[in-house]
C-alpha cells in the first residue's frame, strides 16, 4: 500500500509539491553587493525557517563590494582561522581548581564554621586575629628599634648600609675641609641585616681602578714586618662603614648589629683582603682620613630582628589563608600585613633610622597602593579565587609566591640585574645573558596562560588589553628627552590580568606579582617609569667634556700639569684637581696661567691625578687617573671619564 501524504511527512520524506525535481523555480537571485541568499524553506520542516541564510565564505569575499579583496586569499584564510582559533572552544571550558584530599583542606574552614557561625561572629574573630597580630609585630619591632647602649659610647646612632665618611670627587671640598673632622673622633653606629647585598651602581674611581656592582670597602687588616696580617683593621673614610663592620667582623650580615668607628687621620697602604664574604678594594697611596674600629666593647645592643618577625607575620598569614574562604577577607588582611613587612622590617626604605620618620613614610605610600591593589583584586584576584577550595594549595602556591615576590631582595638577589636600563644591562657582567633567560622562561608562562584564557574564551579580549598596553609602552619609549623604566610595581601591573584564571600555575604566578608589587611600593614608591637621563644617571658620569692636560717633569719630586681654556660657552669656568681622589687645588679664569705645580710629600709613594671641568663648584667627569710614579715617572691617564 503507497503511503499517505501524512504518513510521508511524518517519515520524513518530502512532500510531492516541495520534492527537488518538481519545483519550478529556484532560489531568488541575490543582488550585486547583498550578502544574503533568500531559499525557499520545504513545507513541514522545523529546523529552517522562512528567511535568510548567509552566503558561503568564498561566495560573500568574492563580492565587489567586499572590502578585504586587496588582502591575498590565503592570507585571509589564515586569519580567520586564527581568529577563530582565538575565540576557543564552544561552549567555553572554565578552569575550576580541584583539590587534593579536599577534606583535609576545608577542614580548618568547616572548623571555623562550626563554631562562629553567624557573621558577627566571624568578624570578632577576625579582629581578634589582626590585633594579636598587630601587638605581636609591634612589640618586637619596638625591641628591634630600641638601639640598646654602649658602655662608654652611649646609645649608637642606627645608620643605613651606604653610609659614609667621605663623598666622592670633590663633594668634600678642597683638601677636603667638608668632611672634617679627620681624626680623634668616634662614632657609634648600629646597622641592619644584609648590608653585604648593597652595591655600588655607577662606576666609582679608586686610583686607576673603577668598582662597580660591587661592595665599597677600601683597606682592611694591616700587616707587620713579617707580611702577616694583623688584628689592626683601618679603612679609607669613602668606604660604606657598615659593609668595612661586616668585613672587620665587628657586626654579622645577618642580624645585624653595633660597633664603634674611631676615626684615624691619615694612612697609607690600604691592603686588600677578602673577609665574611666582602672582598675589600686596595690603594696604595695616602688618603687623608681614615677609621678602624674600637674592640672589646661592653654593648646590650639588639640585633635586627627581622628573621623573628618574618616568623611572625609568615604564621599569621598562613593561618589566615588556611581558615577563610571568603577572597575579600584574605586579599586585603594579607596584602596589608605582607606591605608593613616589607616596608618596615625586610626592606625599608633607607632612611636616617628614626621609626617615626620611616612609619610614616610607609603609611603614605601604602595609601596609594591599597587603592591600585583594590584595582587589580576586582580584576584579577577575586575571579581567580572565587569558589576556591583549596586552601592548603592557595597557601604553598599564592601566599608562598607572594612572600617570595615581597622578599625579593633576598630571593631574586643572585640575578645579575640591578636596573632594567641600557646602560647597566651593558656594563653588568652576565646582565644580558641574565635578562635573555628571564624573557623566554616569562615567554614560556605566557604560553601556557594565553591557552588558559582560549579555553576559557577570554582570549580576544586579554589580546586586546594586552595590544593597548603595548602600544602605551611604545608611546613612552618615543617620548623625546624621557627614558623608559620598568619598576617593579609596574612589572606587576603589566602581567597581573593574564593570571585571572584558577589554575594551580596561576596561583603562583599571582602570588609571586602582587609580591613584587608590593615590594617595589613599599621599598621605592610609585617612582616614575618615564626619567630623564639625569634621574637615572644618579651619580654617575654625566658624558661631560674632559680637560686635556700635558705633564712636565722637572725633578723626581715635582710635576707641573698644563691645560687648555675651559669652555666658557659650555658654561665651565675652571678646573678641578684632584690627588689621591682628594681635591688639591681648584683653578678659575681670573686665576692666570692655566698651570699648576705639585710636589712630592712622601718618599716612595705613587700619586694619582684626576682633572675635570667646574661650573662654579660643581665638577663634571674627571678624567681617568694618571700616575706619578714614585721612581719620577709619568704613566698617562686612560682615555674616558671617572666619577
Amino acid at each position: 500500500m503507497a503511503p499517505s501524504k501524512t504518513d510521508a511527512g511524518a517519515a520524513g520524506i518530502p512532500e510531492a509539491d516541495s520534492l527537488p525535481w518538481e519545483q519550478d523555480d529556484g532560489p531568488e537571485p541575490s543582488t550585486s553587493g547583498s550578502s544574503t541568499l533568500h531559499v525557499r524553506s520545504r513545507a513541514g520542516s522545523s529546523d529552517i525557517e522562512d528567511g535568510d541564510r548567509q552566503l558561503p565564505v568564498w561566495l560573500r569575499e568574492s563580492s565587489k563590494s567586499f572590502h578585504w579583496r586587496w588582502v591575498p586569499y590565503p592570507l585571509r584564510h589564515f586569519a580567520r582561522t586564527v581568529a577563530a582559533w582565538t575565540k576557543g572552544p564552544d561552549p567555553p571550558q572554565m578552569q575550576k581548581l580541584t583539590p587534593f584530599f579536599p577534606d583535609v583542606q576545608e577542614a580548618p574552614v568547616k572548623l571555623v564554621a562550626k563554631y562562629f557561625p553567624k557573621p558577627i561572629h566571624k568578624a570578632a574573630l577576625l579582629a581578634v586575629f589582626l590585633f594579636c597580630w598587630l601587638l605581636t609585630f609591634s612589640l618586637v619591632l619596638h625591641h628591634s628599634a630600641s638601639a640598646g647602649n654602649i658602655k662608654g659610647y652611649g646609645k649608637p646612632q642606627p645608620i643605613w648600609c651606604g653610609a659614609s665618611y667621605w663623598s666622592g670627587g670633590n663633594s668634600c671640598g678642597l683638601d677636603g675641609n667638608r668632611c672634617r673632622p679627620f681624626d680623634n673622633a668616634n662614632f657609634a653606629f648600629q646597622c641592619p641585616a644584609n648590608c653585604k647585598a648593597v652595591h655600588v651602581l655607577n662606576p666609582h674611581a679608586v686610583g686607576t681602578q673603577e668598582i662597580n656592582y660591587k661592595p665599597f670597602v677600601i683597606g682592611g687588616p694591616q700587616q707587620n714586618e713579617q707580611g702577616q696580617f694583623t688584628s689592626d683593621y683601618v679603612y679609607r673614610a669613602d668606604s660604606f662603614l657598615c659593609q668595612a663592620a661586616i668585613h672587620a667582623g665587628v657586626v654579622g650580615n645577618q642580624k645585624g648589629g653595633c660597633g664603634v668607628a674611631r676615626l684615624a687621620g691619615e694612612h697609607t697602604n690600604f691592603i686588600s683582603t677578602k673577609r665574611n664574604g666582602i672582598e675589600s678594594i686596595a690603594f696604595d697611596a695616602p688618603f687623608p682620613k681614615s677609621f678602624t674600629f674600637v674592640t672589646n666593647l661592653t654593648s646590650d645592643c639588639t640585633k635586627d630582628l627581622r628573621w623573628p618577625l618574618l616568623a611572625v607575620t609568615v604564621i599569621f598569614t598562613s593561618i589566615l589563608s588556611l581558615s577563610t574562604a571568603s577572597p575579600t577577607i584574605f586579599f586585603p588582611c594579607v596584602f596589608t600585613m605582607l606591605f608593613f613587612h616589607v616596608g618596615l622590617v625586610s626592606d625599608p626604605p633607607s632612611t636616617t633610622g628614626d621609626y617615626a620618620s620611616l612609619s610614616s613614610l610607609v603609611i603614605g605610600r601604602f595609601l596609594p597602593a591599597a587603592f591600585v591593589a583594590a584595582v587589580f583584586y576586582r580584576h584579577s584576584v577575586k575571579p581567580q579565587q572565587k569558589d576556591l577550595r583549596a586552601y592548603i594549595e592557595r597557601t604553598v602556591l599564592w601566599l608562598g609566591g607572594a612572600w617570595v615576590g615581597s622578599l625579593n631582595n633576598y630571593t631574586f638577589d643572585f640575578i645579575p640585574i640591578q636596573r632594567l636600563t641600557p646602560s647597566d644591562l651593558r656594563a653588568q657582567p652576565g646582565a644580558r645573558l641574565a635578562l635573555v633567560i628571564i624573557v623566554v622562561l616569562l615567554f614560556s608562562i605566557a604560553l601556557g596562560q594565553i591557552w588558559y584564557l582560549r579555553l576559557e574564551g577570554r582570549l580576544p579580549k586579554y589580546l586586546g588589553i594586552y595590544i593597548v598596553m603595548g602600544g602605551f609602552l611604545i608611546i613612552c619609549v618615543i617620548v623625546p628627552s624621557l627614558n623608559l623604566r620598568i619598576h617593579h610595581y609596574f612589572l606587576a601591573l603589566l602581567l597581573l590580568p593574564g593570571t585571572r584564571i584558577q589554575t594551580r600555575p596561576s596561583l603562583l604566578y599571582q602570588g609571586i606579582l602582587v609580591g613584587l608589587f608590593i615590594n617595589g611600593t613599599a621599598r621605592w614608591g610609585f617612582d616614575s617609569i618615564l626619567q630623564t637621563t639625569a634621574a637615572l644617571r644618579g651619580d654617575g658620569q654625566l658624558n661631560s667634556l674632559l680637560p686635556n692636560v700635558t705633564a712636565t717633569i722637572s725633578t723626581a719630586h715635582n710635576i707641573t700639569f698644563n691645560w687648555a681654556n675651559p669652555p666658557l660657552d659650555k658654561g665651565y669656568d675652571g678646573v678641578s684637581v684632584l690627588v689621591n681622589d682628594v681635591e688639591r687645588y681648584r683653578w678659575y679664569y681670573e686665576e692666570g696661567e692655566t698651570e699648576c705645580t705639585f710636589e712630592r710629600k712622601g718618599e716612595g709613594e705613587k700619586e694619582y691625578f684626576r682633572f675635570a671641568y667646574m661650573s662654579g663648584s660643581s665638577a663634571a667627569d674627571f678624567t681617568k687617573a694618571g700616575v706619578w710614579e714614585s721612581t719620577g715617572e709619568w704613566r698617562e691617564m686612560d682615555k674616558g671619564p671617572s666619577k
